[in-house]
C-alpha cells in the first residue's frame, strides 16, 4: 500500500469522526439491514441443521405407509381431493404379518394429541400426545430409552395398561428422576397406567413436541382410545438402503391387495420416504431464505442512500479543504480515492457490528430450537462484499463531483 493511500484513510478516518452523528447513524442502518440478513439467514441454517439431525436418525433406508389424503383438502379449479379410508389396526397388522422383505415394521397410532397425564397430585398440561406403538417403535421412530425398559411380548399382545413417558413429562411429574418413575402408576385421562420406562430427551422444536408424549402397546390404543377414524402408521426399514425401492414396490404390491384398491384405481394409502421428507421441508424453508435476503438488500439500499447522501453533504461542507488539497498539488484520482475509502470505511463498520449481531441473533435461534452453534460462512463473506458494494456505489458519485471541483472556485467557496 503506497504512502498516498495511507494518508487518504487517515483524512477518511479523521473525517469520520468529524461528523460522528451522521456517521454512527449511517453505520447503524446498515448494521441493521446486515443484521437482518444474517440474522435470519443464520437461523435458517440452524432450523436446516436441526431438521437434517431430527431425520438423520431414522436413516435414507426408511419409509412410511400412511392414510392418504386423510381430510378433504381444496383442489384444483375449486375442486375437492378424494378422501380415502383410514389405515385399520386389522390392515397394519396384516401387512405386518404378510410382508417378507428383510426389513423391520413397526406398527404405530396417535391416540389422543390433548391428553393429561397425573400423578398423585400433579399432572401435566393437557398438551400431551399419546402414540400406540409396537417392539420396534422406538428404534424405527429414532427414539432411545433413558431408564427402564421397551414393551414385552405379552403386553403388546394383550394390550396391556402399561407406558413409556416423554422427558417433559418425567421433569413434570417426577422432578426430572426418570429412575424414581419407572414402576410408578399414573393415569392417562381416566385410565390408569404402569410406567416401565422414559424416554431420553430429543428437545422439542419444530412443531415437534418429541418429549411431551407416551407410548402405550398399540393394541392399547385399540382398546382404548380408538375410533372410527383412527388410523395406523406402518413404518419400515430395510437393511440394505440400496434394496429401498424395492421394498417399496413390494410394499406397495401388498398393500393394494391388503386394502383391496381395484385394479387400475390409485392406492387408497399414500408411501413417504424419510429423506424425502427433509428435503420437502427444507424447500420449504429456501423460500423464506429468499425473503430474507430481499428484506436485507432493500434495508442495505436504504442504508446506501442515507449514506449519498452524508458523503453529498461532506463534499459540500469540506469544499474549501479540496479547494486547498488540490493547490498543493493533490490530483482528482487522490480526492476521489480519498471521499471513496471514506465511504467505504463506514460501510465495513456497518457491516462489521451488522455480521456480529446478526450472529448473536441466529443462534439465540438455534438454542431456543435447541440445534447447535451455526456460522454461515458464505452468508458471512456475502454480507462483507454487499457493504463493500454499498460502499462503493454509494461514493461513487460524492467522490467524482469532490474530484470535479475547481480548485480556484473551491477555495473561494464560504
Amino acid at each position: 500500500m503506497d504512502k498516498k493511500t495511507l494518508e487518504n484513510i487517515k483524512i477518511a478516518l479523521r473525517a469520520i469522526s468529524g461528523q460522528r452523528l451522521r456517521a454512527i447513524l449511517t453505520v447503524l442502518i446498515i448494521a441493521i439491514g446486515i443484521t437482518a440478513l444474517v440474522g435470519i439467514l443464520t437461523a435458517i441454517e440452524a432450523v436446516k441443521s436441526k431438521i437434517t439431525d431430527e431425520f438423520s436418525m431414522l436413516g435414507s433406508n426408511t419409509f412410511t405407509v400412511q392414510q392418504k389424503n386423510a381430510s378433504f383438502r381444496g383442489g384444483r379449479s375449486g375442486t375437492q381431493e378424494k378422501s380415502y379410508p383410514p389405515i385399520s389396526f386389522h390392515e397394519a397388522m396384516s401387512f405386518e404379518e404378510q410382508y417378507n422383505f428383510d426389513a423391520k415394521v413397526s406398527v404405530s397410532s396417535v391416540a389422543a394429541g390433548m391428553a393429561t397425564v397425573k400423578y398423585r397430585g400433579e399432572k401435566t398440561n393437557p398438551n400431551i400426545r399419546v402414540i400406540g406403538g409396537d417392539k420396534e417403535y422406538l428404534s424405527l421412530s429414532g427414539y432411545s430409552l433413558e431408564a427402564g425398559r421397551n414393551f414385552s411380548t405379552s403386553e403388546l399382545s394383550s394390550g396391556s395398561n402399561t407406558v413409556i413417558l416423554g422427558a417433559d413429562i418425567v421433569t413434570d411429574l417426577f422432578n426430572n428422576s426418570a429412575e424414581g418413575a419407572v414402576g410408578k402408576a399414573v393415569h392417562i385421562g381416566s385410565y390408569r397406567y404402569q410406567v416401565i420406562g422414559v424416554l431420553k430427551s430429543k428437545g422439542n422444536s419444530m412443531g415437534m413436541q418429541s418429549d411431551r408424549q407416551v407410548v402405550v402397546p398399540v393394541r392399547n390404543v385399540k382398546k382404548v382410545f380408538a375410533t372410527p377414524n383412527t388410523s395406523y402408521t406402518v413404518n419400515v426399514s430395510v437393511e440394505d438402503a440400496s434394496k429401498l425401492q424395492d421394498a417399496i414396490s413390494e410394499a406397495m404390491g401388498l398393500l393394494r391387495i391388503v386394502r383391496q384398491d381395484p385394479i387400475g384405481t390409485d392406492e387408497s394409502f399414500e408411501i413417504r420416504k424419510s429423506d424425502s421428507l427433509v428435503n420437502s421441508v427444507i424447500g420449504a424453508i429456501s423460500s423464506v431464505t429468499i425473503i430474507a435476503t430481499i428484506i436485507g438488500v432493500i434495508t442495505l439500499l436504504g442504508a446506501g442512500i442515507g449514506l449519498m447522501n452524508i458523503m453529498l453533504v461532506s463534499v459540500t461542507e469540506r469544499t474549501r479543504e479540496i479547494g486547498v488539497r488540490k493547490a498543493l498539488g493533490a490530483s482528482d484520482k487522490t480526492i476521489r480515492q480519498q471521499f471513496l475509502i471514506e465511504s467505504i470505511v463506514i460501510g465495513q463498520i456497518g457491516g462489521f457490528f451488522g455480521l456480529i449481531f446478526g450472529l448473536i441473533v441466529g443462534n439465540v435461534v438455534a438454542i431456543i430450537i435447541e440445534a447447535g452453534f451455526t456460522i454461515p460462512w458464505m452468508w458471512l463473506l456475502g454480507g462483507i462484499l454487499l457493504c463493500f458494494i454499498v460502499g462503493v456505489v454509494s461514493g461513487y458519485y460524492p467522490a467524482k463531483k469532490a474530484a470535479q471541483l475547481d480548485p480556484i472556485n473551491a477555495l473561494r467557496y464560504e
